[in-house]
């Protein structure tokens, strides 16, 4: 009687361990690329509120940036592999509305991290850094680190279209004083101060390139804006080739590893730093929740946005590289 006990309880248990695998809610996350330090990180997190929450995991991503048909596919998998919810950071933004439109069709919560569809109503929710915020933040910090000195300003932004980059350019302008625009401006303005604009598309090269050209059309610049870390690099480098690399100020916005360490060398003035493993984590857990409840979370939810700058100036609220090193992302 004891063995047979023994063997119904062990069947009882083995039954309700597949019955609790199976009750584990799925949730797919899709990022541009697989390689990003951003998205690797992003990844970590939606990986660690996974296995806290006790759902699974579903992760793909776009072959490359501006990869919209992977992200499509990708889509079309976890919906057939029964996600509830599908977290998605869009390489197109326009392009990839449709596929979303099948998926809360099909009753399926879809969260956009990072950055917005457009229409931004697209998704059920936007978890994302305050991008303008971001930039009103290191546009202020260089307006009273200039010390009243006139600038000559060039910016080096993301490529045509994308809101991230209309709205870190635009935050940046108003933080440094330009009248007339606010988080809801869609298209990128030039004020009297701004002598170059250039791609960067958050490359290295790209950069490096961007600010080559800038420098031939104005060697007076002073006050370089950069849409990431990876083009104030090569801004960088660009200036130092020209003997101004300490004669330049470069502001930029991600927070990643490599970039406050720039910050610490001084070759980056200040960043504003971004925290894509809160992003996808919060995002995670809206989605068992949805999972769980029906509840969807809808609008937009801030997910944090922090000054990185080693010398403090007056007025402008700040961390030092210190505490961004202890909250960055990447190598």
């Amino acid at each position: 009687m004891k063995l047979k006990h023994c063997i119904a309880l062990s069947l009882m248990t083995s039954v309700a361990g597949l019955a609790s695998a199976a009750d584990a809610p799925i949730i797919g996350l899709i990022t541009k690329t697989e390689t990003n330090p951003f998205f690797v990180k992003m990844k970590e997190g939606a990986q660690q509120a996974a296995k806290l929450q006790g759902a699974k995991l579903l992760t793909a991503a776009g072959k490359a940036d501006g990869d919209n048909a992977g992200q499509v596919t990708s889509i079309e998998n976890m919906i057939s592999a029964g996600a509830k919810a599908i977290l998605i950071t869009p390489n197109d933004s326009k392009a990839i509305v449709p596929a979303i439109k099948k998926a809360r069709a099909s009753g399926v919560m879809v969260i956009a991290l990072d950055s917005p569809t457009d229409p931004q109503d697209a998704t059920d929710a936007l978890f994302a850094t305050d991008n303008y915020k971001a930039g009103v933040l290191i546009g202020e910090y260089a307006k009273v680190a200039l010390a009243g000195k006139p600038a000559k300003i060039a910016m080096l932004d993301l490529f045509p279209g994308h809101p991230v980059g209309i709205t870190r350019h635009n935050g940046f302008l108003a933080g440094f004083g330009a009248p007339g625009i606010n988080a809801k401006t869609i298209e990128l303005i030039k004020t009297a101060d701004v002598v170059c604009m250039a791609d960067s598309y958050g490359d290295q090269a790209k950069g490096q390139t961007a600010m080559e050209n800038c420098l031939q059309k104005n060697p007076e610049i002073n006050l370089v804006y950069t849409i990431n870390e990876p083009a104030a690099a090569g801004a960088y480098k660009a200036l130092k080739a020209a003997g101004k690399e300490k004669s330049v100020m470069i502001v930029s916005v991600d927070g990643g590893c490599a970039g406050v360490r720039d910050v610490k060398a001084g070759m980056i003035a200040a960043t504003a730093q971004q925290y894509p493993l809160k992003m996808a984590s919060l995002a995670v857990d809206a989605g068992v929740s949805y999972a769980k409840t029906g509840k969807k979370t809808s609008g937009y939810v801030d997910t944090g946005v922090t000054l990185i700058a080693d010398k403090k100036v007056a007025g402008v609220e700040s961390r030092d590289t210190a505490y961004g090193l202890s909250a960055c992302w990447g190598k």
